[in-house]
């Protein structure tokens, strides 16, 4: 007996035939227009598109017969229709809310958003990862996932991180696509449980994201045996081209984290196929939302970076969708498929006149017509920072048992605003204890545990901030459950921390033991309930005030966010001392 689903799907199926057919009206008709057909390649001018419900009926010259009465009608005469973009990978539950940012994806066309969520998943676990596909749920837009495999060389990961039973239950969902970036190092050295968690993504017949940078020749290809079947970490078009060879799709990105993607549209001179080469952001700021866009400001680029207009358009819809098996049914215009359509002036010009999204106009000449869907934060997702106690300045002090003569530390060292090596310096014992040493840039920066070994902290050195008084702290770090605070001075940064815990996760910035700056992150210590543009106003203003102190990082919100990160070589922070992702193991501070 037929179950009520497959009856309703069996009666959708019919709705759609009979438009079609010309039997029945449809709901919107798009006529006259000139059709980017993403399968073929071509532009077909002078059609129609007929749309019931969500999904497209029709594509072609003969669809009068089903326009009625009630059809609604957009005379596209002049324009050009091009499918929804597709942010292919991103991560969009860091810094703002769901909803505020389906207000920027519904202006810009990016009617569908791949997301990896490692933020929530750190400080809340698997049901942070259900907190985020309820806020995503019913918005006006699609958001599909992959789960984050939470890889680390932290032992709190082994312990704490996404599990294969979890993972199993996510991988059910069919808004799950399957495994997040998997940095390649643990992979290739064989790690069990990241091991584990590709087998399960590729035995439930999902897909494996990669991240590869500085993966080359005999390691890259293990990489890829292991089940990985895509990278967004390339930067240039050679690095992109060996990926292509090996079999992966590839995402040019140009987003917060890199802009990738004027080096590797190089690849076009080529003469080869680029249908595993699609578009991404990896991520996006407010002030880049706010000016200049989102999907749409990433294909134009690529567009004027002399990419057929074409093959760019299909770089940000049918190539991503195909990556992820979710061809059938949306990243083309044609029957059965979601009506995710753009209207644009033409295939030069990636101005949005109308989006559509699920066969609803969404927006129409840079006006909103809908509201996404609000969402209410569950209170676990309001109380993330488990801080059992107020820090003060003796717990970013450094005491040594030996006051004779200097001490080797070894530092972070920021080589540009993400990259970090390895720095040794001496620096002279001052009442039994390493102070900070700003004559040689060495400012300390702590890493405090605030989720499972609540408070455990592991204070060292970074050098090349410029930082000359005061302290910075974020509850925002990507891929580990830390806090992070900088700062020349121990009072400052024992007050930049408690504010933290006051606001349930924030940024801040303090000096002289007063506030500057602050963004509350009240949402796992990570999301801003905000609108974009006040977010983006007090990233500014944290911005100037470590100016204000010294600081020559261009943009130290982001910077920090990387610092606990194993995404990035080579010298990061956890609570348990410092990571050396060269010899793949955790260092102390004191250099032998």
């Amino acid at each position: 007996m037929s179950t009520p689903q497959i009856k309703q799907a069996v009666n959708r199926m019919r709705e759609l035939m009979r438009v079609a057919l010309g039997e029945a009206s449809a709901d919107l008709a798009i006529t006259n227009g000139d059709i980017v057909n993403v399968y073929t390649g071509e532009i077909l001018s002078g059609n129609s598109v007929l749309i019931k419900g969500d999904k497209i009926a029709y594509v072609g010259p003969n669809g009068d017969k089903s326009i009625g009465p009630e059809t609604k009608i957009i005379n596209a005469a002049d324009k050009t229709l091009v499918p929804g973009f597709i942010d292919g990978h991103t991560h969009a539950d860091f810094i703002y809310s769901t909803s505020e940012l389906v207000k920027y994806a519904m202006l810009t066309g990016t009617t569908t958003i791949i997301s990896e969520v490692s933020g929530l998943v750190f400080p809340m676990g698997y049901d942070g990862i259900i907190e985020f596909l309820n806020s995503a749920r019913n918005q006006p837009i699609k958001f599909f996932i992959t789960a984050p495999p939470m890889v680390s060389l932290n032992p709190a990961a082994a312990e704490n991180g996404l599990n294969v039973v979890e993972l199993r239950k996510l991988l059910k969902r069919k808004e799950v696509l399957g495994l997040g970036e998997t940095y390649w190092s643990p992979v290739v050295d064989g790690d069990p449980r990241v091991l584990e968690l590709i087998a399960e993504t590729v035995n439930a017949g999902k897909k494996a994201d990669g991240h590869s940078a500085g993966a080359r020749g005999n390691k890259l290809q293990a990489y890829i045996a292991a089940g990985i079947s895509s990278c967004h970490e390339p930067t240039s078009a050679d690095e992109a081209l060996e990926r292509l060879r090996a079999g992966l799709t590839v995402f040019a990105r140009e987003g917060i984290a890199r802009s990738d993607l004027e080096a590797i549209s190089r690849i076009k001179d080529r003469n080869i196929n680029l249908r595993r080469l699609s578009l991404s952001t990896d991520g996006l700021a407010p002030d880049q939302l706010i000016n200049y866009g989102y999907m749409d400001y990433v294909v134009q680029k690529a567009i004027n970076l002399g990419i057929n207009p074409v093959t760019a358009i299909q770089m940000a819809t049918i190539n991503a969708a195909e990556r992820f098996n979710i061809d059938d049914t949306i990243g083309g215009i044609a029957p059965g498929r979601y009506a995710d359509i753009l209207i644009i002036p033409d295939i030069k010009t990636i101005r949005l006149d109308y989006v559509i999204s699920n066969g609803k106009v969404v927006a129409r000449d840079g006006k909103p017509l809908v509201k996404p869907r609000p969402y209410r934060y569950s209170k676990a997702s309001r109380q993330t920072i488990h801080l059992p106690r107020e820090f003060t300045a003796g717990d970013f002090t450094i005491p040594v048992k030996s006051s004779d003569g200097p001490v080797k530390v070894r530092a972070i060292n920021m080589i540009t605003d993400s990259v970090t090596k390895e720095a040794l310096a001496d620096i002279a014992v001052k009442d039994g204890q390493i102070p900070v040493d700003t004559g040689q840039d060495m400012v300390k920066i702590a890493a405090i545990e605030r989720t499972y070994q609540n408070g455990k902290t592991f204070v060292g050195f970074i050098k090349g901030t410029g930082l000359k008084g005061g302290a910075i702290a974020s509850s925002m770090p990507t891929d580990c459950w830390d806090i992070i605070v900088i700062g020349v001075s121990e009072t400052d940064m024992a007050r930049a921390v408690n504010r933290i815990r006051e606001l349930g996760g924030a940024i801040t910035v303090c000096a002289h033991d007063e506030i500057l700056a602050e963004l509350p992150l009240p949402i796992g210590g990570i999301i801003s309930l905000e609108p974009m543009t006040v977010i983006a106003d007090k990233l500014k203003t944290i911005q100037a005030a470590v100016e204000q102190l010294g600081c020559v990082l261009p943009d130290t919100r982001d910077t920090m966010s990387f610092l606990g990160s194993e995404a990035i070589p080579f010298l990061r922070i956890c609570e348990q001392g410092l990571i050396d992702l060269k010899q793949n193991r955790i260092v102390g501070l004191i250099a032998d």
